[in-house]
């Protein structure tokens, strides 16, 4: 019997890829001023537009997803008689996973024959929606919504999240950076090196001179811990730096192609956390590649 893929915006994905996939999707919502915004279409999402504001000093606010919000969301499926399997933004900057876990709870009480699965991607963006596009290819392949839900969970931990920005104050601001060092030097050019650790969590872990020695090493871990490129999707996220985004993926071409890379701009709400300039990078690793 086949299930539903639901995730959130914060997977990142085209929305060519949803449509693909039969992949639904629950908006984040952002503000700007007392106006209320989501982004369900990420195509028609003006980046240069939206990240151009962020620099000259709109402040954005995002919220998480609430409890009834999910409720809503999953009920509507459940009702038709559907399984679901939620990918989620992770637990480790976000409190939406544990309002969908409340929702599960509550609605497996009305529903007790629908399996209702959530996964903690302990990520964001692509390293997220790389697990929805994932979870559609096991689907199609005829796995079940348990075996789909098993090979997430194993395979979170081997996804490696590694990004530079250009000013750590948006993380910091939003409390989205634990264990932050001292501010970061922008007069000097010094740029961050910043991973997601093995509980979700944002942690800066590095920093060079200069924005092509920070892209340098994206690629540098790439090289030094990808797992067979050539079988991946490897995802590029950029928040409004098109050449570097693109400077990026050829460096990955040169040494270890990937089978093909998803070059994204980063959403909204993701994307007024880590701010204008941030490029990131989603690949597959070793089971202990978070710690790295």
């Amino acid at each position: 019997m086949s299930f539903t893929i639901l995730t959130d915006t914060s997977a990142n994905l085209p929305t060519s890829l949803l449509k693909e996939h039969d992949i639904q999707v629950i908006p984040y919502h952002y503000f700007i001023g007392d106006k209320q915004f989501s982004c369900l279409d990420t195509e028609g999402f003006d980046g240069k537009k939206f990240y151009k504001a962020m620099r000259l000093g709109a402040d954005i606010k995002t919220s998480a997803i609430n409890f009834q919000s999910y409720i809503d969301f999953f009920g509507g499926f459940l009702e038709q008689g559907k399984d679901i399997l939620f990918i989620s933004m992770s637990s480790g900057i976000s409190s939406s996973f544990s309002c969908s876990e409340i929702a599960k709870k509550e609605l497996q009480q009305k529903y007790p024959d629908r399996e209702i699965l959530l996964v903690d991607t302990i990520g964001a963006s692509l390293g997220e929606g790389i697990f929805a596009l994932r979870a559609a290819e096991y689907r199609d392949a005829g796995f079940t919504i348990q075996k789909t839900h098993r090979m997430l969970e194993k395979e979170k931990m081997n996804m490696y999240q590694v990004f530079t920005v250009d000013d750590l104050m948006y993380l910091k601001r939003t409390g989205r950076l634990t264990g932050s060092a001292a501010v970061i030097g922008n007069m000097l050019q010094v740029k961050p090196i910043l991973k997601g650790n093995e509980n979700g969590e944002i942690v800066n872990f590095s920093k060079v001179i200069g924005r092509k020695k920070a892209i340098d090493m994206l690629a540098q871990r790439y090289n030094m811990l990808v797992k067979n490129p050539e079988q991946q999707l490897v995802g590029i996220a950029h928040a409004d730096c098109e050449d570097d985004a693109k400077y990026l993926a050829e460096l990955l071409n040169k040494k270890k192609p990937p089978r093909e890379i998803l070059t994204v701009v980063y959403e909204p709400v993701t994307g007024s956390h880590v701010g204008p300039g941030t490029l990131a990078l989603f690949f597959m690793g070793d089971d202990k590649v978070r710690f790295r």
